[in-house]
């Protein structure tokens, strides 16, 4: 029987359960808003009525990918079909780089069609092919001058920067000749992925030894946007996708930019924040030493300054207390767009998080 390629509507609800179903058989069972929400199109490859193949598209991240299973081996020439559509849709959209998160018995199937390793843990893997990739975003970073003997290295969200922030990377700056500010790419935040480094940029530009602010790109990731809709436990979500991470920056960014050192600050809001600390910990030492820096606060240091406390600010209107916990630079920009900011909040753009 000829196979066929259809596309699956997640809005039709008929369509819909059937292809959870049978995902499900092949050991997918977390369907929840956040994984499905971003989901562009889902394609599935019929032998007569029967799914026997599916993937989905969401931005440049191939997921939901299910086809009979063989032993450790997804069977092949359904999963060539079913990869080899899904990349031709992904072309006719402009994008020629793509990243898959899979279980590790499947690293293999996709390395044989061109895919990449880039790291992998007990619970799964990330894997890219295409172009722009990890080397080609290595060789955007400015590497150090010859002779600079230690570099340390930051990793900000900053949304916004705040003195906090500022605290950290001046302790780096004051240890090291040179610092690596990393500015995660995520444009999911209040402020704009574009506003952040900004911010980064003109908050840092005094300190003689922070020679480089780099955007995240595809690789300095926060690990809340990592999917992971092929494990079930919770615990192991957090293990998987801080691990990713971890390993990215250990066995390919630091290397290629010689970092030594990875700054970060205590965190005593987030248990997911403070599960990551003690990941890089694990994961970094002792290649790459880890320095916890104790964060700042205020009001005889009994309240921790952190940027969702600005963020709370600016939606109360609370000139005040925003303004005594960000630097002069974040000072000057939140003021001169508040209103806009306010706007984004009473649209719906949330405040919480970290």
């Amino acid at each position: 029987m000829t196979s066929t390629v259809q596309d699956i509507y997640m809005s039709n609800a008929t369509q819909k359960k059937n292809w959870q179903a049978f995902l499900i058989k092949l050991g997918i069972t977390q369907f929840d808003d956040q994984e499905l929400d971003v989901i562009e199109q889902t394609i599935g490859i019929y032998d007569g009525d029967q799914l026997v193949a599916t993937g989905s598209i969401a931005g440049n991240i191939i997921k939901y990918v299910g086809t009979c299973v063989i032993g450790e081996m997804i069977k092949g020439a359904r999963f060539n079909q079913l990869m080899t559509v899904l990349e031709n849709r992904m072309a006719l959209l402009g994008r020629f780089h793509q990243f898959v998160y899979t279980k590790p018995l499947y690293v293999q199937s996709f390395e044989h069609i061109g895919f990449k390793l880039l790291a992998n843990s007990n619970e799964g893997a990330l894997l890219e092919k295409g172009a722009p990739d990890v080397q080609d975003f290595l060789n955007t970073i400015p590497k150090a001058p010859q002779g600079v003997q230690k570099i340390g290295s930051v990793v900000v969200n900053a949304n916004p920067f705040t003195i906090g922030h500022r605290y950290v990377i001046e302790k780096a700056a004051s240890e090291n000749n040179l610092v690596y500010v990393f500015v995660v790419n995520q444009d999911v935040s209040l402020f704009h992925t574009d506003e952040r480094f900004e911010l980064v940029k003109q908050g840092v530009k005094d300190l003689k030894n922070v020679v480089v602010v780099v955007a995240g790109g595809d690789y300095i990731i926060s690990y809340l946007t990592f999917p992971s809709y092929f494990i079930t436990n919770a615990q192991q979500v957090i293990d998987y996708q801080t691990t990713i991470d971890a390993r990215i920056f250990k066995n390919i960014i630091a290397p290629s930019l010689s970092i030594q050192t990875r700054y970060v600050g205590s965190e005593p809001l987030s248990y997911t924040t403070s599960l990551y600390n003690q990941t890089l910990v694990r994961e970094l030492k002792p290649e790459i030493n880890v320095i916890i820096v104790p964060r700042i606060a205020q009001y005889n240091q009994t309240e921790i300054i952190s940027a969702r406390k600005v963020r709370q600010a600016i939606a109360d209107d609370d000139f005040e207390t925003w303004s005594e916990i960000v630097p002069e630079t974040t000072k000057k920009f939140i003021s001169q767009h508040l209103a806009e900011l306010q706007m984004r909040i009473r649209k719906g753009q949330k405040i919480n998080g970290n």
